[in-house]
């Protein structure tokens, strides 16, 4: 497993969250999530100006092995999403935490408590290989 990007926040679900510098938030799954999944074959994206809650649906992922949902970290609005997955959603397998975000979002008050650090997510990365 790679290391964990610094500038990202987690969920236990395998969900990362990463702050704009113009306030809003890029959210992706993580390595551990594509990799668990396996190759992706396809991505079902929001719609740009869908409002989802925190914990709330926001987009499927499908493998050869399984379909999955992708949970918002936060709740928002969709702002963008990742076109290029729709041909190719194994960008999701190549660069998680890069090429491969799924969806951009405004957020009002980023509530960061439910949110894991590097660290933290790490801790539950290795107690689930445990």
């Amino acid at each position: 497993m790679n290391e964990l990007p610094g500038d990202l926040l987690y969920t236990s679900d395998h969900e990362w969250l990463r702050r704009e510098g113009d306030g809003s938030v890029t959210i992706g799954i993580t390595e551990h999530a594509a990799t668990a999944l396996g190759d992706l074959v396809y991505v079902e994206l929001p719609e740009i100006g869908q409002e989802v809650e925190s914990g709330g649906e926001m987009a499927v992922v499908e493998s050869v092995k399984a379909a999955s949902d992708v949970y918002a970290p936060v709740a928002g609005s969709v702002t963008a999403v990742n076109e290029e997955l729709a041909d190719d959603p194994e960008r999701i397998n190549a660069e998680p935490y890069g090429d491969g975000w799924i969806v951009r979002m405004e957020v009002g008050n980023l509530d960061e408590s439910a949110l894991m650090s590097p660290d933290a997510y790490q801790r539950l990365l290795d107690e689930l290989d445990d």
